[in-house]
């Protein structure tokens, strides 16, 4: 594909989130489905009404994030409520697509038109350009998420460092990857004054050895320059922002922005398996147990997927976060955003072929998820009371995510993103 055509296809794409932003203002008005996401409405109303004026934007009902995005959309007040949009989608437009993820997989050497048309999935994916077209925060978010892959194979693990701790204030979810990033920060790895060695593409039929003594390797020097540093800069940014709207907001920004999602039981309708029992029991109070044994099934699949795939952390965080959302007890069509993000940095190493096996997987996901939307549609719109039958469009759905990732994971070649170097220990060892 030439440079040209795929400028081409970056002012299309761009074009095309201009006309939906245009066109969900049109259907705000006309239709009975809103196409403006209602989180993008807290959001104004937080920046608009409160912020503006020097108030809390937690004194908006259901606000439920980092004050920093009610200060990014402060414009809306003054210059168009749409800004927020607009904003969103340019960074799932520009950012994430035309540097970061082109950007990662130039580092691995993967070749120009394998990069493209990796890109071109995330570029024309209907739930990437309409996530910000309808006012969701989350490309911002899956932004960060690549450039901090971005500075840790460059070596740049100070920066790297800064906008963890900034994305895990930002949105809590990217907190399950401080494992595989402690376990990639391996002094055979990445060692003072030297940069990571990253494998090429070409390499990526190599087998490693690395899975097998990778637990032997974190407990006999898992307390390296490197993860102290990262460790504790990503904590202390964390912290900074933390401790800086603590001071302002007090104990109701501690508890809407952080506490409340790590209890989160929300009776509404969403795609998660647990919703049903929670709409039954909500006005009872959870003992500590029924909350340990949701969690519980979401802490070992990721602990196992975390040793299994560490070393290739790209892969490592895609398979994570569908994992992640397949399990948690809340689950909403913005989080599938988290995993597409990823989905381009894994593709050069599928051996996934889109004819059958791919397509395959696509309407199984697409299906499941359409038939969920059907039921739900008929509660919230209908008012039909077909709680059941969306739990069990729910468990569909989630066999549904199981399958695509075990047929992901089954078809991925694992490629650890770093060469091991050669130190005085390796070379006593050989």
């Amino acid at each position: 594909m030439e440079v040209m055509n795929f400028r081409s296809l970056i002012i299309f794409s761009a074009f095309l989130r201009v006309v939906l932003i245009v066109y969900g203002e049109w259907q705000d008005t006309h239709m009975e489905v809103r196409y403006t996401d209602v989180d993008y409405l807290v959001f104004s109303d937080a920046a608009a009404a409160l912020v503006v004026v020097g108030k809390s934007p937690y004194k908006r009902s259901t606000y439920r994030y980092s004050p920093l995005i009610a200060f990014i959309l402060t414009p809306n007040s003054f210059i168009h409520r749409s800004w927020g949009k607009f904003l969103f989608s340019a960074s799932g437009t520009w950012a994430t697509l035309i540097y970061f993820i082109r950007a990662i997989l130039k580092l691995r050497g993967v070749p120009e038109n394998l990069t493209i048309y990796s890109v071109l999935v995330w570029l024309f994916n209907p739930f990437t350009f309409t996530i910000g077209t309808r006012g969701n925060c989350e490309p911002i978010i899956c932004a960060i998420i690549l450039w901090i892959i971005i500075c840790i194979m460059r070596g740049n693990l100070f920066q790297g460092a800064v906008w963890y701790g900034l994305v895990v204030h930002m949105r809590l979810y990217p907190i399950i990857y401080a494992l595989p990033i402690v376990l990639t920060l391996d002094p055979n790895h990445f060692q003072c004054g030297k940069k990571p060695t990253i494998v090429d593409w070409n390499s990526r039929q190599h087998k490693s050895n690395e899975t097998s003594n990778r637990l032997w390797v974190l407990f006999q020097s898992i307390f390296t320059r490197s993860r102290i540093l990262f460790g504790l800069i990503s904590a202390t940014m964390f912290f900074f922002c933390t401790g800086i709207f603590f001071y302002l907001y007090e104990w109701e920004f501690l508890h809407e922005a952080l506490l409340y999602h790590l209890t989160r039981t929300d009776p509404r309708h969403n795609f998660s398996i647990y919703f049903y029992h929670i709409y039954l029991n909500y006005e009872r109070e959870f003992a500590v147990l029924e909350k340990l044994i949701s969690f519980l099934p979401q802490l070992i699949v990721q602990i196992v997927l975390v040793f299994r795939f560490a070393q290739d952390f790209p892969f490592c965080f895609f398979v994570q976060t569908v994992a992640f959302v397949a399990f948690n007890k809340v689950i909403t069509a913005q989080y599938f955003v988290w995993f597409f993000c990823l989905l381009p940095l894994i593709l050069p190493w599928s051996k996934m072929k889109l004819k059958w096996e791919g397509i395959s997987c696509v309407l199984v996901w697409i299906g499941a998820q359409t038939h969920w939307l059907f039921w739900g549609y008929m509660l919230e719109f209908k008012g039909n009371q077909v709680f059941l039958q969306l739990w069990a469009a729910s468990l569909l759905f989630f066999a549904a995510n199981i399958y695509v990732m075990i047929t992901i994971i089954r078809r991925h070649t694992y490629s650890p993103v770093f060469k091991r170097l050669v130190t005085s220990r390796t070379k006593k060892t050989t």
